[in-house]
């Protein structure tokens, strides 16, 4: 089904950041009082707001941003029942039994994610092999080199926002998929993270000696 202009807005800004009207008639190929248009009416549906900012001399350039009602507009992965399954498990069995719930699902999860990723012959192939995974489960992956052998890996969606929130165990388990999965071949170290008031979560990703 085609996207509508109010669609494409909501996903550039979910997968772009903040932006200027400019920016987003240039995404959108109109013309900047068209993306105006739209974006006064998403503005009024509370989806978007706006802050001017400062930059140099002249006017301020106003950026554009998502509401909570805008980022909602992403699902989060039948949010309600996965926070009630991980309460019901806490519940029956303890914080250890929860415990338990993460490590087996890292486990299932690292043994997909290297089987995908022991097929590329380079780190940069491993990455773009791992977004592409993450694209599949929802996340909005992306990545690209900063150079000197480290990448930056950006997932701009996280679709099981709403369980981590409340079994923070599920973003420490990430990361350690993350590390494992790539192994000896490099480290992964989080420098943004949704759960912290971050609009994305990100990692630096750099290659060791061993992937020479």
């Amino acid at each position: 089904m085609k996207k509508t202009p109010l669609d494409q807005i909501l996903y550039f800004l979910k997968s772009r950041g903040p932006a200027t009207a400019g920016d987003i008639g240039n995404f959108l190929d109109i013309s900047k009082p068209g993306a105006q248009q739209n974006l006064a009416k998403a503005a009024r549906e509370g989806l978007i707001y706006f802050e001017d900012r400062a930059e140099g001399r002249g006017r301020p350039r106003r950026y554009w941003h998502l509401t909570e009602k805008g980022h909602a507009r992403f699902p989060d992965r039948h949010s309600d029942l996965s926070v009630d399954l991980l309460k019901s498990a806490e519940k029956l069995f303890g914080a250890e039994g929860l415990e338990k719930l993460i490590r087996d699902r890292e486990a299932e999860t690292l043994a997909k994610y290297r089987e995908k990723l022991e097929s590329e012959a380079d780190i940069a192939g491993k990455i773009a092999r791992l977004a592409a995974l993450r694209n599949a489960e929802g996340y909005m992956a992306s990545w690209r080199e900063i150079g000197g052998g480290e990448y930056l890996f950006i997932e701009n969606h996280c679709p099981i926002c709403a369980a981590a929130a409340f079994c923070q165990g599920l973003c420490r388990s990430e990361l350690e998929i993350f590390r494992k999965a790539f192994g000896a071949h490099a480290t992964v170290e989080r420098t943004d993270h949704i759960l912290s008031g971050a609009r994305r979560c990100a990692y630096r990703i750099c290659k060791t000696p061993q992937a020479e």
